[in-house]
């Protein structure tokens, strides 16, 4: 793994669960200790969740956080407080970048088959017929080359691992620039967030968590890059939002501009990029972080299952047929949203201002705004899925599956991913699992690691007609479950690590769409291996031993 980021910091969690030897590398010296990203989305808890990291992530957020839109004069225009928690998490939640990413560092230290090299910077990356030797560069002894099954570039926006592959970063470079002050003490206090769609000076004000509020301003054409950095600006910047911007306890300040842009390939043979490598986005919809995350979670399971020797190369491939179309949408957006909050041109302002307020009068326009549905989820008609044909218009096939609080025959009010696991679950309404595959599949299944779930009305709980040693019973306990099931035909669903449904059926057609799903995701039943073997080495300098290190970098 290239980059000791949050993306790269959440795939080596992954991987160092499923056991698979894993060496992380970054130039820089430790990690970035001011904030970045402000928001995390409810998919990305559910990802820290399934990492089990997320009760330690938790003290760093502000959850449920209400997002304003205003106009020049401070009138409403829109606003953003998503009620629903279908994925088990809010749908909006501030947070502290830099102690969030301290929580899945500190995560690492759980697993002995991953390690950290701190100041290795990378400088080459060689394919062979069977894995990538990589040259890493540190300044404080001799250089080191290492040999890898996969690499994964998670570097950022500048990443070498990129240039390295030799593909383009397609896209554009907003002209406009913004400043961005963190201050600590927030002197405003409250938990939300407002976004300022003034023609004058569009501005944001964020409650990041732990008394941190962030605020960001656009910077005119004719106000150089000097001017913008004096302390005198930045006071008169923050003078329009707080009463004594010289009481402010500034954290930081810089100049950003925003940009679109998604390379052309997220993977080339075994070098593969993730998170800002991959895409960038404007901050608009608080995406970038959360589309690195959601990469680390699509990639991750992936790469165990083949390092393992459970699946075949190919389904790698489906990493970038399944991610890009996504990254494609929460860049169009996001850039979609800016040009809508920043006009500097008073009748610009003015007529998308009326064109928001006729909008909020129609309640299910208002609606559509308020919670979020405009938000492109993901959504897979192609990769590691397998659709029925003719494709019903109500399948769920390719997208996520609901996260409801549960019970079981031992726990009760628990969340659904706890009770299922990190890995592939079988799971079906009102019906015993091994029935339905039948021996050979459920066999085949169960040495691919899977969990077998079957769900019921909680009335039928403790019901034991039907029980089998190898089959998890769960127990409906708020009605989210059977609502689910009446909208969908589907009783039978097979779920990915990620919670992605790569498969739905009714009852009958179990066996012939587990067939087909061990052939797309390219599975071999019983074909796994040990992942804590030398799946990677460190070739130290001659004075020194060679030593086993890690199986993906």
């Amino acid at each position: 793994m290239v980059g000791a980021g949050p993306v790269g910091l959440t795939l080596a969690n992954i991987l160092g669960l499923q056991g698979v030897r894993t060496l992380v590398v970054d130039e820089r010296d430790a990690l970035i200790d001011y904030p970045r990203g402000v928001g995390l989305d409810d998919e990305a808890l559910r990802t820290f969740q399934a990492i089990g990291l997320a009760d330690a992530v938790l003290p760093h957020t502000v959850p449920n956080q209400i997002l304003r839109f205003y106009d020049g004069k401070r009138r409403l225009l829109a606003e953003m407080a998503p009620p629903d928690a279908r994925f088990g998490w809010p749908k909006r939640n501030g947070f502290v970048q830099p102690l969030v990413d301290a929580e899945l560092y500190k995560g690492l230290g759980r697993f002995g088959n991953v390690e950290v090299a701190w100041g290795h910077p990378m400088t080459s990356i060689t394919e062979t017929a069977d894995g990538v030797v990589v040259e890493l560069s540190p300044a404080d002894s001799h250089p080191r080359t290492v040999s890898a099954r996969y690499v994964v570039g998670c570097d950022g926006g500048r990443s070498a691992t990129r240039r390295l592959m030799g593909v383009s970063f397609d896209g554009t470079t907003s002209s406009t620039r913004w400043l961005v002050v963190d201050i600590a003490n927030d002197p405003l206090g409250h938990p939300n967030s407002e976004v300022g769609a003034d023609p004058v000076r569009p501005y944001v004000s964020i409650a990041i968590a732990h008394g941190i509020r962030r605020f960001e301003f656009l910077i005119h054409g004719h106000e150089t890059d000097e001017q913008a950095e004096d302390p005198a600006f930045v006071a008169q910047m923050l003078s329009r939002l707080v009463p004594y911007p010289d009481k402010c306890d500034i954290i930081r300040r810089r100049l950003y501009t925003h940009h679109s842009r998604i390379a052309s390939s997220f993977r080339k043979g075994r070098i593969l990029i993730a998170g800002d490598a991959a895409h960038l986005m404007p901050v608009w919809q608080g995406q970038g972080y959360n589309s690195g995350i959601r990469d680390a979670a699509n990639l991750g399971w992936k790469l165990a299952a083949v390092v393992k020797g459970q699946a075949r190369d190919a389904l790698l491939d489906s990493y970038d047929v399944e991610r890009r179309k996504h990254a494609r949408a929460m860049i169009d957006l996001s850039t979609t949203v800016g040009k809508v909050i920043s006009p500097t041109n008073s009748r610009v302002a003015a007529a998308r201002d009326a064109v928001i307020r006729a909008a909020s009068l129609v309640p299910t326009l208002k609606r559509y705004v308020l919670e979020m549905r405009f938000k492109p989820m993901p959504r897979y008609e192609q990769g590691a899925v397998v659709h029925a044909e003719p494709r019903s218009p109500s399948s769920a096939v390719g997208t996520l599956f609901i996260q409801p609080r549960v019970d079981t025959r031992d726990n009760q009010n628990v969340l659904l991913d706890d009770v299922i696991g990190p890995w592939f679950a079988f799971v079906c309404w009102s019906n015993n699992p091994r029935q339905l595959l039948g021996e050979k599949d459920f066999a085949a299944w169960k040495s691919l690691g899977a969990v077998f779930v079957a769900l019921r009305p909680i009335t039928q709980l403790h019901w034991t007609g039907h029980d089998d040693p190898d089959v998890i019973v769960v127990g409906d306990r708020t009605g989210a479950l059977k609502a689910w099931f009446d909208a969908h035909e589907e009783s039978v669903m097979f779920l990915r690590p990620d919670r992605c449904i790569a498969g739905a059926c009714i009852a009958q057609r179990t066996p012939e769409l587990s067939t087909a799903l061990l052939d797309t995701l390219t599975l071999t039943p019983g074909g796994g291996t040990d992942a804590t073997g030398a799946l990677l080495y460190v070739t130290q300098p001659a004075a020194e031993p060679s030593r086993p290190v890690g199986g993906t970098t």
